[in-house]
């Protein structure tokens, strides 16, 4: 019974050291006596009384301390909240970090990596009897008790094990999304009353019972706050201090102990503040810590000179702010931001977005990203040279991404803004904003940017696809009425007034799709669309994983062959990977490894790949791609790239010049750069930029990245076309004549021959019926080439054959024309004074009365000669 006795001694003391004026001693013993009968809280303070041993001994099987059976998991010593991290691979190979996110500045750290100071400061100046008692120290909780009921306020006596609880219950709080729920739970946790107390005894004794005693000051360690959002030794001693839980010195840790106290009056990041009622440093830190000091050198923790050295010793924190989100993360903000928002998305770290980020934020995760800072540093670099952040008159942007050929790997990411989440910055600063020009909407980017011509590469994909051929030539004259479209999805279409002209206002007629392609003629691709399905085109840009930016279908109509679908840039990089890869597209990937706060390794999002499109259609789309590198509109960007590997590419204008891009790829690396319009219109070839033109920008960009790019990762050959992809298949173009225009243009194009009509000519056909094609009936041509049909006048009469007849008979036939002839000798007599040949041919057409010259065979007299005879 002794326990019971010191209790009412205890009691006794205390009431005892009471002043006279406090007449409610009475009543605040009459409510403890209640209390303890209420709640049975004599035995509750027996068996805290006594040492651990025996709460682990028989007396469980008591009725007392069976309420302690059956505790919540969640006090269990389970991981904390802690900051997760972020990280981008530099060129070594090490890792660098690019930002940390935390709704708690905490990183959990091992017993050896607590300094013995921290330790012996806790318990000295929190709870001196922590490993004597079994959970709660009785004289100081009976201490609390009465003062708590006596003044309505709480007033400490909560031992180490109990402050772990306390902490375990708001940390369990604050977890919770709901705001509702997180704000009656918290209250019920902090509130001041006996209820709350008795709870935290109990399972203070719970906790006691389950873990030892090195176990519990380690994690109280871990969980307890050292002021706003810095949590635990190893934050604290980062932030205050600039070190580690492991290295803080005697006075340093006495500092942050005291902290624990009361984190707003003791708190070292303000040496002036108003709370700490002191405008002469840290004062009232420094006066709390000096009492811990005090208690260590009381309980033998620190000898006498270890004491008079570390009271000595002034407050000096050294402050570390830490890094917390994308802000941070730099010249990669928006990389980082991307790699959260794939974070949101990822059931690895919950059910839905909002448990996700908030799981992240609190799950001491690392994450290792796939971003490349060689490129990425050389993606920053140009674009800081060449493309301002703003410009007068004109919403600005620039983008650029690159992906890695065969995996899908995001190696860098930039664009020419600051990155802010504060939408007030992002409203009032032109050079800033939150949206991530390079992604979809969904992955905190923008509605996408149309593409223009480098959209073309998948109506090339569709056309090799369907059997068409490079060196096959289509109708690019430029036109209002294009006719009806065929279009599998929707039915046929037709697109009144859609009439787009060539950048440079070429004028041919019959492009082959090779020259459509190394000059980005829009007449000559509109050209191959009559000849393809619509439909099958948008499949074969979604095959290669492109898409709307804004979630939208992409749109197939005539306008689309030319990129008018708004796309993320970071799509068309996948895209033009995909094109490098031999046709097979990986999906976009920023994150290689995740590991949790233990180090073992969680699933992460991998990429998939799918063969977009034959390899030999691929290998023909990259024999032209490389031609518009070496010869056609990227020349620009292929000279000033070095190291040389081969390249494929592709530029691309928007109307009116408002967007200009450069995509390209060697079999390594793909890489897209653009200027574009976020708002508004403008001609980019009248506006300059540093190096020349805003419209040339691209072209001083992408060979700065590729560069880096080529001399990192190299680069291989692209598979050669066969030749059934470059040549066009050779038919016969039939002979016309004699139809009718309509009967013409039905035959050619039934035949695979594009139908031009060449207009009147002199002929002996008859009127309005076909006099001639070029190339002739007969002839053989090109599949899809142009075949010109010429319309007969009827103003021509047929020439008589007369070869083979005598001069009499010969100039009696031709009649009604003028006949001159020239001899010519023969050794044949039977040749002798027959025509051998005519000028017009037998059969074709010539104006009434027109000249006929007939060579007539002569008996060779030797001299080689011919003789001529009007």
């Amino acid at each position: 019974m002794a326990p019971i006795q010191a209790v009412f001694q205890v009691l006794s003391r205390n009431l005892n050291c009471m002043s006279a004026k406090n007449r409610t001693v009475s009543g605040a013993l009459g409510g403890l006596l209640g209390f303890v009968g209420m709640s049975a809280i004599a035995g509750i303070l027996v068996t805290a009384a006594v040492t651990p041993a025996l709460a682990l001994s028989g007396m469980t099987a008591t009725n007392t301390i069976n309420v302690f059976e059956n505790l919540p998991d969640y006090l269990s010593i389970d991981q904390l909240a802690q900051r997760s991290n972020i990280y981008a691979t530099r060129s070594d190979g090490t890792t660098g970090l690019l930002a940390s996110f935390y709704d708690q500045n905490r990183v959990e750290v091992a017993w050896d990596k607590i300094s013995p100071f921290v330790k012996d400061a806790a318990i000295s100046g929190e709870d001196p009897r922590f490993y004597q008692h079994g959970g709660i120290d009785l004289q100081g909780t009976v201490t609390g008790l009465v003062t708590t009921l006596a003044s309505g306020s709480a007033r400490g006596g909560s031992s180490i094990t109990q402050q772990y609880v306390k902490n375990v219950l708001v940390q369990k709080c604050e977890a919770l999304t709901n705001q509702k729920k997180r704000t009656l739970c918290y209250n019920s946790a902090t509130e001041t009353s006996p209820d709350r107390k008795l709870k935290e005894m109990r399972l203070a004794i719970g906790v006691e019972k389950k873990y030892a005693k090195d176990d519990i000051l380690r994690q109280y360690l871990n969980i307890t706050g050292f002021g706003g959002t810095v949590y635990g030794i190893e934050s604290a001693a980062n932030y205050y201090f600039n070190t580690t839980a492991a290295a803080l010195t005697l006075p340093q840790a006495a500092s942050l102990v005291a902290i624990v106290n009361n984190p707003v009056k003791f708190q070292l990041d303000n040496p002036k503040s108003e709370t700490n009622g002191s405008a002469n440093g840290y004062a009232a830190n420094k006066q709390r810590r000096d009492y811990i000091l005090g208690q260590m050198l009381k309980y033998k923790k620190i000898v006498k000179a270890d004491y008079d050295a570390a009271v000595a010793a002034p407050i000096e924190p050294v402050i570390t702010e830490p890094s917390t989100g994308c802000t941070t993360a730099g010249t990669s903000a928006y990389f980082c931001d991307y790699v959260t928002n794939i974070l949101q998305t990822d059931p690895t770290f919950g059910p839905d977005e909002g448990t996700r980020f908030a799981n992240f934020r609190r799950g001491g995760y690392n994450v290792y990203t796939t971003i490349d800072l060689d490129l990425q540093n050389a993606a920053v670099d140009t674009m800081n040279k060449y493309v301002p952040k703003s410009y007068d008159g004109w919403d600005v942007g620039s983008v650029i991404t690159s992906v890695q050929v065969g995996t899908g790997r995001v190696l860098a990411m930039t664009q020419n803004k600051d990155y802010t989440q504060d939408p007030n910055v992002a409203a009032t600063n032109p050079n800033a904003t939150g949206v991530n020009y390079n992604t979809d909407i969904d992955q905190g980017g923008s509605h996408g940017f149309q593409p223009g011509s480098t959209y073309k590469v998948f109506s090339l994909g569709e056309w090799l696809t369907e059997g068409h051929s490079l060196n096959e030539r289509v109708d690019s004259r430029r036109k209002s009425n294009w006719g009806t479209f065929k279009d599998s999805c929707n039915g046929p279409q037709t697109f009144p007034g859609f009439n787009p002209k060539n950048d440079s206002n070429e004028a041919g007629t019959n492009y082959s799709a090779l020259e459509s392609t190394i000059n980005s003629i829009n007449t000559g691709y509109i050209g191959m669309a009559k000849k393809l399905d619509l439909c099958g085109i948008r499949k074969t840009a979604e095959a290669f994983g492109v898409h709307r930016a804004d979630g939208d279908p992409l749109e197939q109509g005539a306008s689309a062959v030319l990129g008018t679908n708004e796309v993320a840039p970071l799509s068309m990089a996948v895209a033009f990977a995909g094109i490098a890869n031999n046709g097979v597209t990986c999906s976009p990937v920023a994150i290689d490894k995740i590991t949790g706060p233990d180090g073992k390794e969680l699933a992460a999002p991998k990429s998939t790949c799918k063969q977009s499109v034959d390899p030999a259609v691929d290998a023909g789309m990259t024999y032209a791609m490389q031609r518009v590198m070496s010869e056609g509109t990227a020349t620009a960007s292929n000279r000033a790239t070095s190291p040389k590997v081969p390249m494929i590419g592709k530029t691309g204008t928007t109307d009116g010049n408002k967007d200009t891009w450069m995509s390209g790829a060697s079999t390594k690396v793909a890489t897209v750069v653009g200027v574009v319009s976020v708002t508004g219109d403008i001609n980019q070839r009248q506006v300059s930029f540093p190096g020349g033109t805003a419209a040339t920008a691209r072209h001083r960009m992408w060979p700065d990245i590729m560069s880096v790019a080529n001399a990192k990762y190299g680069g291989d050959a692209f598979a050669e076309a066969s030749s059934k992809v470059l040549q066009a298949v050779q038919i016969p173009v039939p002979d016309l004549r004699g139809k009718s225009i309509a009967e013409a243009q039905a035959t050619l194009e039934a035949a695979g021959f594009s139908f031009t009509d060449g207009g009147v000519t002199d002929s002996e056909m008859p009127a309005g019926t076909v006099a001639r094609t070029d190339p002739a009936g007969g002839t053989s041509a090109s599949r899809g080439a142009t075949v010109t049909a010429f319309t007969s006048n009827g103003t021509q009469v047929v020439v008589p054959d007369v070869v083979g007849k005598t001069e009499a008979e010969a100039r009696a036939t031709l009649s009604g024309f003028a006949v001159t002839k020239t001899e010519q000798d023969v050794t044949d007599p039977r040749q002798v004074g027959t025509v051998l040949a005519m000028t017009p041919a037998g059969g074709t057409g010539s104006a009434p009365g027109g000249p006929v010259a007939i060579v007539i065979g002569t008996l060779a007299t030797g001299n080689g000669k011919d003789k001529g005879h009007g």
